[in-house]
C-alpha cells in the first residue's frame, strides 16, 4: 500500500476506471443551475450537463466543493497515512485549491498535506494525478512527487476555440463591448490556457481557420506523450473529424481520443468548443 495519498478534484479528466485503480480520492465541485445545485460526476454528469445547458433559461455557474468535504477526505485518509499529495484545478479558474488549502490547516502537525496547484483543467489536471497516484504507488516520496508533478506542469498545453462569447464574458475574461463587437463580426477567439488562466491567443473568422490554428499549434511538437481533442460530444464531429485527419496524417504513431470536457470547464467557455490538450515528453 503506498504511503503517499492522492486527492484531486472532479475537473480532471480520467479514462474510466483509473481513479478507482490508483486510488485517487475525487472530491466532486459543484455545478449550479439557478436554485439547482449538482455534484460534478456524482448527480451530473457531461452528458447530462449538456443536455440540460440547451435547455436552461439561467447559465450555470461552478463551485469548489465545502472545506469540510476535504476535511472529511484528509480525515479519512489520515487514519492509514501521514502525507497526503492533493493536487486541484488552476486557482486562476476555481477557488479549489484555496479551499483545500483551508482544509488542510486543519491537519498541521497531524499530518503532512501538499496542496498543490495544477495551473490545468481537464485532461492536463488527469494526468498530473495519475503520474503522482503512480509515483506513490512506486514508494515515492511526498517532496519527490511534488518535485515531479512541478517539473511536469509547464509541459501540458491546452488551446481551444469557443463559439460563443457569451461564457468569456460573465467570467471576465473579455469585457461586454468585446463581447458584442466579436458577435457582430463572427469573431472566434483562439485561446489557451497559461500560468492557469485562459488568455486569448489571436482571433480567427471562421472555425475552418480556427481548424488550422488547432493544427498548427499541435504540428509544432516533435515529442508529444499524450494528447487528446476535446469537444462537447462522445461522437466526432465534421471539425473534429477534419482535425483528426490532418493530425494522424501527421503524427502516424500517436493515437487522438475524442474526450468530452466537463461540467466546470463548459461553465468557462459553453458549449461547442473544440480544442486540444498536449503533454509534451520531459527529456530525461
Amino acid at each position: 500500500m503506498p504511503k503517499v495519498k492522492v486527492v484531486t478534484d472532479s475537473t480532471a479528466y480520467f479514462e474510466p476506471g483509473v481513479a478507482q485503480r490508483l486510488g485517487i480520492e475525487v472530491v466532486p465541485l459543484r455545478i449550479h443551475f439557478g436554485d439547482e445545485t449538482f455534484r460534478e460526476g456524482v448527480d451530473i454528469t457531461s452528458q447530462r450537463f449538456f443536455q440540460k445547458l440547451a435547455h436552461s433559461p439561467v447559465p450555470p455557474r461552478a463551485s469548489p466543493p465545502p472545506v469540510e468535504e476535504f476535511r472529511a477526505v484528509y480525515r479519512e485518509l489520515s487514519k492509514t497515512t501521514d502525507e497526503i499529495l492533493s493536487i486541484h484545478v488552476s486557482s486562476k479558474l476555481s477557488d479549489t485549491w484555496a479551499v483545500a488549502s483551508e482544509a488542510a490547516n486543519a491537519f498541521l502537525g497531524r499530518c503532512e498535506i501538499a496542496v498543490v496547484d495544477s495551473l490545468t483543467i481537464s485532461l492536463g489536471l488527469g494526468i498530473l494525478a495519475q503520474a503522482a497516484a503512480e509515483a506513490a504507488n512506486q514508494g515515492e516520496s511526498l517532496d519527490s512527487i511534488v518535485r515531479l508533478l512541478r517539473g511536469m506542469i509547464p509541459h501540458i498545453y491546452v488551446v481551444f476555440f469557443v463559439d460563443t462569447l457569451d461564457y468569456l464574458e460573465r467570467g471576465n475574461r473579455i469585457g461586454p463591448a468585446q463581447a458584442l463587437l466579436g458577435t457582430m463580426l463572427g469573431i472566434k477567439p483562439f485561446l489557451t490556457i497559461e500560468d492557469g488562466e485562459i488568455i486569448p491567443m489571436e482571433k480567427v473568422q471562421d472555425r475552418e481557420k480556427a481548424i488550422d490554428k488547432l493544427f498548427e499549434f499541435v504540428a509544432e511538437f516533435s515529442n508529444i506523450e499524450q494528447i487528446a481533442i476535446m469537444q462537447s460530444t462522445p461522437e466526432p464531429t465534421e471539425e473534429s473529424k477534419l482535425l483528426l485527419e490532418r493530425l494522424e496524417l501527421t503524427f502516424p504513431d500517436l493515437t487522438f481520443p475524442i474526450l468530452v470536457y466537463g461540467p466546470s470547464l463548459a461553465c468557462h467557455i459553453g458549449p461547442d468548443t473544440l480544442g486540444v490538450i498536449v503533454y509534451e515528453g520531459m527529456d530525461v
